[in-house]
């Protein structure tokens, strides 16, 4: 038996003795680990390359004004990803399994070809990211970091087979690295507190119509749609329980995602006030991520601009990693069938390769690619509330009135923000 199975067989031991309620059994922070590891995967989607792009433009162009979007973004996805995955916990299926037994036949198959566009825009972000990040540390052009990205990523993804523990580790490392990164950058930028205070706690534009374009970039970045449809396969059969412990195994779910959010909202908030101190207080654009890099050095020294650049490379591969799972699970769910991963990954590739040879500007691509991702939002979360709130389905662990009224307030938000922006536009 490999070391990685073991691991998996020891996590569930360990979940299984955490809810079995024995006094003797093991007590504080060993008791939560085993459940600690789907939303960290999943929160890898809120902390990728296009967060990146969009909080160091929002924070460089407006300062600390947007805090609150990173702010209300991340209660949101907090939210939704509980939702999630309570859902898997609940019935042991996933988001696009549900769709396609409920939906009538061609919605299905709307929402496939949606879901696949989202994943195309999500894999631009995120293997632009990575490829970008080794250009900047090792000095690659960018067709070959592109190639080494995919290799990286490849190598990761078969740790897939070997369990959910070893994957979730992994994850969990890089996440730390892109946190460790922001917390070093974020205490030699020296930030002002009353600014932070005032743009997280006032909501604002400025008066910018940019501002709002950047305000659903966030949006798109940080609740990303196939995450949520992830998240759900991620906890659907990691921890088998009877009927009658879901409900205690939804607790400890629930920790994992306020941990998990918590730290990516922070993340992403740090982003923000790291740009806003640097550069828009220095009345310094930094209008794509190969500036920033650049910038950073004359400012912060030249190991903050290292810094920025291995927290993208983690963020970019971690990302990539995630992203090409979500793909596999909206595949298989939706429509009944998978591909290879290396073909799947091949193909979502190349858009950002495609970006790469025609010299587009991938900062400018990336911001792009999250408002795109923010008009696919409600499309995932739209079936994920009636699931959820549907007794039949959910038993015990339905939604209460409350949650039901905050996830619909939270949708039409949503759309009225992608409204509000296509009025601007045209």
């Amino acid at each position: 038996m490999s070391y990685a199975s073991t691991l998996d067989q020891r996590t569930a031991q360990a979940a299984h003795i955490a809810l079995s309620g024995d006094p003797k059994g093991v007590q504080g922070l060993r008791r939560i680990l085993p459940f600690i590891g789907p939303a960290v995967v999943a929160s890898v989607a809120y902390v990728d390359p296009g967060n990146f792009a969009t909080n160091i433009q929002a924070g460089a162009q407006h300062g600390y004004t947007l805090l609150w979007v990173v702010l209300w973004a991340n209660l949101a996805a907090i939210l939704v990803q509980g939702l999630s995955a309570k859902l898997g916990i609940a019935t042991g299926r996933n988001l696009p399994e549900l769709i396609r037994e409920r939906f009538p036949r061609k919605l299905v198959w709307f929402y496939w070809v949606q879901a696949e566009i989202v994943a195309m825009m999500t894999d631009l972000a995120e293997f632009l990211g990575a490829a970008l990040a080794l250009h900047l540390l090792f000095g690659l052009p960018m067709r070959a970091s592109v190639l080494a990205a995919f290799v990286v990523v490849m190598s990761i993804l078969t740790l897939e087979r070997k369990g959910f523990r070893p994957l979730e580790l992994v994850v969990a490392a890089l996440v730390g690295v892109i946190a460790l990164g922001y917390g070093l950058q974020l205490a030699l930028s020296h930030p002002a507190l009353l600014p932070i205070l005032q743009g997280t706690l006032r909501p604002s534009f400025g008066g910018s119509s940019d501002a709002v374009y950047l305000a659903v970039g966030i949006l798109g970045a940080t609740v990303m749609p196939h995450v949520i449809y992830l998240h759900s396969s991620l906890t659907q059969r990691r921890i088998q329980v009877p009927l009658q412990r879901r409900a205690l195994l939804m607790r400890f779910a629930w920790k994992d995602v306020m941990l998990a959010m918590g730290l990516a909202g922070l993340i992403n908030m740090a982003m923000l006030a790291v740009a806003a101190a640097t550069f828009h207080q220095q009345g310094l654009a930094a209008n794509d991520l190969s500036e920033a890099y650049r910038t950073l050095t004359p400012i912060l020294g030249a190991g903050a601009a290292t810094v920025f650049a291995l927290a993208l490379l983690a963020s970019g591969i971690s990302s990539s990693v995630v992203g090409t799972m979500a793909g596999q699970v909206v595949m298989q769910g939706l429509v009944g069938f998978t591909v290879p991963l290396w073909v799947r990954r091949l193909v979502t590739s190349l858009p950002a390769v495609g970006v790469v040879m025609l010299g587009i500007d991938p900062t400018r691509t990336l911001v792009f690619s999250q408002v795109v991702l923010s008009f696919g939002i409600p499309f995932a979360l739209v079936p994920l509330l009636l699931f959820t709130s549907n007794r039949g389905l959910m038993g015990e662990l339905v939604n209460r009135p409350t949650v039901r009224w905050v996830g619909w307030a939270v949708t039409a938000l949503i759309i009225a923000l992608n409204a509000l922006l296509l009025c601007k536009l045209i």
